[in-house]
């Protein structure tokens, strides 16, 4: 391999993880009400329920204070950290937390979110946005990354 290819291939990487990384445009805006948190958790629950899987949702503020959490029956207990700490991650580094899986998934350059402390690589946490500012997030754990995406991706849209 010639050292033009390997930094053509390094240069490449690079380019690609600060795309993957770049912060959402939107300003931090007032907290979400515990009435909005209520609504984006009922949202995710109602589709857990629909395909018959068992969620733990939290719901942050912009710095990543629990405003609201609910758990529905069996699901299994771990799930309860880890839906609170995708939606940090989501509301603290403006992102939905599913970039920071796919960063880690690519390998290589992107393994180094690994040792970024407070955010967790695993689809699940979404911002949550109303009126094009970012008032908190919503995370949701107790299936598979991508069914929590879902769920996650439920409550979010119901704010605006």
């Amino acid at each position: 391999m010639s050292m033009r290819f390997v930094k053509a291939v390094l240069l490449a990487l690079a380019a690609w993880t600060t795309g993957a990384l770049a912060q959402a445009p939107n300003p931090y805006g007032l907290p979400v009400s515990i009435e909005n948190a209520k609504k984006a958790a009922t949202a995710a629950i109602a589709e857990a329920r629909k395909n018959n899987w068992n969620m733990a949702v939290a719901v942050v503020d912009p710095g990543g204070t629990l405003v609201y959490y609910e758990k529905m029956d069996n699901t299994q207990l771990g799930s309860a950290d880890v839906a609170i700490e995708k939606a940090r991650t989501a509301a603290k580094f403006k992102r939905p937390s599913k970039a920071f899986q796919d960063l880690v998934a690519g390998g290589g350059a992107g393994l180094r979110i690994l040792r970024l402390p407070g955010a967790v690589p695993f689809e699940g946490g979404i911002p949550l946005i109303m009126e094009g500012q970012i008032v908190g997030a919503i995370g949701v754990s107790g299936d598979t990354s991508d069914h929590d995406g879902v769920c996650a991706q439920a409550g979010a849209s119901t704010l605006k």
